[in-house]
């Protein structure tokens, strides 16, 4: 998961709790929207959601469900307890979607291409202009991951046979630590581990870099194709508040100053472990979204990849042919004439 652990008790109390109400909870009138997020996952969303903005908006009450997973997400949209999901990660999403559900892609709610990486042990000595030197070297690569994809295509960028080398399945947390202690030249992953494994070494290319080749890393806002089929005027005004909240926060200065305590306090985070995760988190304008780069083709062709990749991996059964069908920009097109 790219989410920080829970405390366990308390999720599965919560888990619980929530199997007990979701009668009730989800027994929603035409006049209400059960969206879903994750805590300790600040975004400028939150400061809208705070402030009742999209209530305000959409003219409809807003109910807001945390959840710990987007596998989560994805079962709860399915169930119809849940009609939109904020930053839902692409993998879950590729999997639901491979495996037969039918959900879309709104927009892209968050990209943070710096926070998963392949780090090379500083004793190698190995950059970008050095990379054919990892031939033979072994691995720690969590399989079946938006990272597994990463590194594939990585060492495919730089020429180096992935069949030479020694793949190594880890988890993230697991590869940082063999990578410290030298049981591997090389470990992938994400987060905090991927900050620890920056202790032990460097990234061959930036995040900028790997966009460059196609290697996204981003979250999105999903909805059952269903409910955007029926929805698309709600669906394109609460697009537009994320979009003003997002263009608030990435021109700086008070605006964003005002919102950081109140994203911190929504994230159920302190102010400085806020801040710090924002900076590695990039917000796209709507413009840019409707880009090649995104929902032009390039992330259409990303999800091809990673299904690939889960394919290979046997995490899923099957690909779909195209993932183009996944991604609904309708309501996006409609952000622009607001």
């Amino acid at each position: 998961s790219y989410r920080m652990i829970k405390k366990t008790v308390s999720m599965f109390v919560a888990g619980a709790v929530m199997s007990l109400t979701a009668t009730s909870v989800f027994a929603q009138s035409e006049g209400e929207i059960t969206v879903g997020y994750f805590l300790e996952w600040p975004m400028p969303f939150q400061y809208a959601k705070v402030n009742g903005t999209y209530d305000e908006v959409i003219g409809k009450k807003i109910n807001w469900v945390s959840f710990d997973s987007g596998v989560a997400m994805s079962a709860a949209m399915a169930s119809g307890d849940v009609q939109i999901s904020v930053s839902q990660g692409v993998p879950p999403f590729v999997v639901a979607t491979s495996g037969g559900q039918d959900i879309q892609i709104l927009d892209v709610a968050v990209s943070y291409s710096e926070n998963d990486n392949c780090v090379v042990a500083s004793g190698l000595e190995i950059d970008k202009t050095s990379a054919s030197e990892l031939t033979g070297k072994k691995v720690a690569v969590p399989l079946g991951t938006a990272a597994h994809y990463g590194f594939l295509k990585q060492m495919e960028h730089f020429g180096v046979d992935v069949g030479s080398m020694s793949v190594v399945d880890m988890a993230p947390a697991e590869g940082a630590a063999a990578l410290s202690q030298g049981a591997v030249d090389m470990a992938c992953g994400w987060g905090g581990a991927l900050r620890r494994m920056k202790e032990s070494g460097n990234v061959l290319l930036t995040g900028a870099e790997k966009e460059e080749l196609g290697i996204l890393v981003f979250d999105v806002t999903s909805a059952p194709a269903s409910y955007v089929a029926e929805n698309g005027e709600d669906l394109a005004k609460f697009l537009k508040v994320t979009a003003d909240a997002n263009a608030m926060w990435n021109a700086g200065g008070d605006g964003a100053a005002e919102m950081l305590p109140v994203i911190a306090k929504d994230a159920g985070m302190d102010e400085a472990a806020t801040a710090e995760t924002l900076a590695g988190f990039t917000f796209p304008s709507v413009e840019e979204q409707l880009s090649d780069k995104w929902f032009g083709g390039g992330s259409q062709t990303f999800m091809g990849g990673v299904a690939q990749v889960f394919v290979e991996s046997g995490s899923i059964d099957s690909a779909l042919e195209t993932y183009a069908g996944t991604v609904n920009t309708g309501p996006l097109m409609a952000v622009k004439d607001m």
